[in-house]
């Protein structure tokens, strides 16, 4: 019996690495789609880079899709790629909505030329709810996104919908609230301070300045929420869940955790409030209820936040002592 092909666009991301290791788990062949560059970075998949097959396609490029599509034939497309980082959005608008927004247009519409029978998984974002109309968030709340990354994704996930109801298609959202581990990127916030508190215990740092502390964010662990994703497009119908701990802590309890992680005191060397790490409209207060993935899914997060954080510092420990040979 022939596998079951599955392709990833964002695959050299932190959810698409994990997302190809528990999918070639499950038995897959994994084709990976990349956009060229002269410095494409396969960090986070080195490890699987000889059991994956990685092809360049593009999302502002909608023939190059169709392409890899026709080629490859894969039953499931997971649609991870995207300009994440909602700082970068700010500067970037244009760029964000070409590819965060649009670019889901182009890889629904790749789907429904090719083979409308393919099931499609769309990479939705808590960043949606943005000021926030009721708390706890779920499937139901109304969308305020406060930044172009957050207003991108509400295209992205709207369009999902309507190609769902407009051309029958499996597709899903996946409204996945702040998820983290080792393989996120240092800009962002979570890996920031755990870095920042390992070179700290190190000597190799003597402050990490941040932007606001009072923040709330729902986090949990990336390898969970992957799994989630998978979940989705394994059900009999297709329809939008949101994934989340149902737990808050703000990004000071953070800092707190991630320091007591190497037996430091935060308010010693954290500097808050620093300008440029201020966004100019804030989302001050995530907190999602997955109670519709525990029920329909059966799906259940198995790494707290706490432990989490020790993954992630330990990481950080590791490799920085792996650098500079401490």
């Amino acid at each position: 019996m022939a596998r079951k092909v599955v392709a990833i666009s964002g695959i050299t991301g932190m959810d698409g690495s994990h997302l190809a290791d528990f999918l070639l788990e499950q038995g897959y062949e994994v084709v990976g789609l990349v956009r060229r560059t002269s410095t494409i970075n396969f960090e986070r998949i080195a490890h699987i880079q000889d059991k994956i097959k990685i092809v360049q396609a593009d999302l502002l490029d909608e023939v190059s899709l169709i392409d890899v599509l026709r080629e490859f034939r894969p039953q499931e497309v997971y649609n991870l790629a995207a300009q994440s980082f909602v700082p970068t959005s700010f500067k970037q608008p244009v760029l964000t909505g070409e590819v965060t927004a649009l670019g889901v247009t182009r890889m629904l519409d790749a789907v429904r030329i090719v083979d409308p029978t393919i099931r499609f998984y769309q990479a939705s974002s808590s960043e949606m709810f943005g000021k926030v109309q009721e708390v706890p968030q779920t499937e139901r709340t109304p969308f305020y996104p406060r930044s172009p990354y957050g207003v991108a994704k509400v295209y992205g996930h709207w369009l999902t919908v309507n190609y769902r109801e407009s051309y029958n298609l499996f597709a899903c959202s996946g409204i996945l609230f702040n998820h983290e581990g080792p393989r996120r990127g240092l800009e962002f916030v979570t890996h920031k301070v755990t870095h920042g508190a390992a070179k700290i215990a190190l000597g190799l740092a003597k402050d990490l300045k941040m932007g606001n502390l009072e923040a709330k964010r729902d986090w949990g662990y990336a390898p969970d929420y992957v799994r989630a994703q998978w979940m989705m497009l394994q059900q009999d119908a297709p329809d939008d869940y949101v994934i989340a701990t149902g737990k808050e802590h703000s990004v000071r309890e953070l800092c707190k955790i991630a320091f007591e992680c190497v037996d430091l005191d935060y308010t010693r060397y954290v500097i808050e409030n620093n300008p440029s790490d201020l966004r100019p409209a804030e989302v001050d207060h995530l907190l999602g209820d997955a109670s519709k993935a525990r029920k329909k899914l059966g799906w259940e997060p198995t790494v707290t936040f706490e432990q989490m954080i020790q993954i992630m510092v330990e990481a950080d420990l590791a490799a920085l002592k792996k650098t500079y040979n401490l």
